[in-house]
C-alpha cells in the first residue's frame, strides 16, 4: 500500500488528506494520505522530496499556505479513456442479427459518435416489429447474435412438434420463467414456449389473457426470425408444425 502525506507548519487546518482519501477509495486506488507537523528548521532539510506551494482556504480561518511534500514513490496515475476499447467488428452493415430483448433488427449502419471525451462506434439496428432503432456499442456487440441457420429453424420446427411440458406449479412462477426464456433470445427456448403455450386455436377463450400476451409474444419473435431463413412460409410451416387451426376457415364451415 503507497503512503502520502503532506507536511507543514502549521498543518492543522488541511484538507487535504481528507480530499485525497475520498479520492483514492472512490478509484479503488490502496494508498493512504496524512498529514505531518514538521519543525520549520527540519523542513529545510529535505532535499528529496519534491515540493510545491497549494494555497488553501477554508470557511472561518485565515488564507494559509502550506508546503506539500510527496514521497519518493511511484505516483499513482488515473487515466482518463479517450477511446472506446478496440474490439473486432463482427457485423456489416445490412446484416440480420437477434437482440435478446426486442428479437430480429437489421443492421442500418455503422456510426461513430463522441460522448463526454470517448469516441464510441455503434451498430444502428432497427427492430421492423417494434419500429425501434437501437445503438449498441461495438464493445457490446456480444449482447448481440447472428440470425439462425437453416438447421438450427429446422430443428426448431422439431420441437415445435412435439408435446407440450404441462407443469403444476403455480402460473405466476412458470410466467416468469417462459419470459426469461424469451428474453434469452435463444430460438429453442422460443420454441419451447410456443409448444407449451400452443392451443391449437386463435380462440381466445382458450387461454388467459396474460397466457396469450405470452404465446403471442414468443410467436411473432419466434416468426420473425423464421421469415428472414425461410421467407414467407414460416407462418405456413410453423402452424403445421403446432397443428393449428384457422379460425377464419373455422368459422367459414360453420356458417355452412
Amino acid at each position: 500500500m503507497k503512503k502520502y502525506f503532506v507536511i507543514g507548519n502549521p498543518i492543522e487546518h488541511s484538507l487535504s488528506p481528507k480530499l485525497h482519501n475520498y479520492w483514492l477509495r472512490e478509484n479503488n486506488i490502496k494508498g493512504i494520505y496524512d498529514k505531518k507537523k514538521k519543525k520549520k528548521k527540519k523542513l529545510k532539510k529535505i532535499k528529496k522530496l519534491k515540493e510545491k506551494n497549494i494555497v488553501k482556504k477554508t470557511v472561518g480561518q485565515n488564507t494559509y499556505k502550506a508546503n506539500i511534500f510527496k514521497t519518493n514513490e511511484e505516483k499513482v496515475k488515473i487515466k482518463k479513456i479517450l477511446k472506446q476499447p478496440t474490439e473486432k467488428k463482427i457485423y456489416n452493415v445490412k446484416d440480420y442479427v437477434v437482440y435478446p430483448k426486442h428479437g430480429v433488427g437489421k443492421i442500418m449502419s455503422i456510426d461513430k459518435a463522441k460522448i463526454g471525451n470517448i469516441d464510441i462506434t455503434f451498430y444502428k439496428v432497427f427492430i421492423e416489429k417494434e419500429k425501434l432503432t437501437l445503438s449498441i456499442p461495438l464493445n457490446q456487440q456480444s449482447h448481440l447474435r447472428h440470425i439462425s441457420s437453416i438447421n438450427q429453424v429446422n430443428k426448431a420446427i422439431s420441437i415445435l412438434k412435439g408435446k407440450p411440458k404441462i407443469k403444476r406449479t403455480m402460473w405466476s412462477r412458470r410466467a416468469q420463467e417462459y419470459e426469461q426464456k424469451i428474453n434469452s433470445g435463444k430460438l429453442y427456448q422460443l420454441a419451447e414456449v410456443v409448444k407449451d403455450l400452443n392451443k391449437k386455436t386463435d380462440v381466445i377463450a382458450e387461454q388467459s389473457y396474460s397466457e396469450r400476451q405470452l404465446f403471442e409474444k414468443a410467436y411473432e419473435r419466434l416468426k420473425s426470425e423464421f421469415e428472414v431463413v425461410i421467407g414467407e412460409n414460416a407462418k405456413t410451416k410453423m402452424d403445421r408444425a403446432l397443428k393449428r387451426v384457422d379460425t377464419s376457415i373455422q368459422s367459414e364451415e360453420l356458417r355452412k
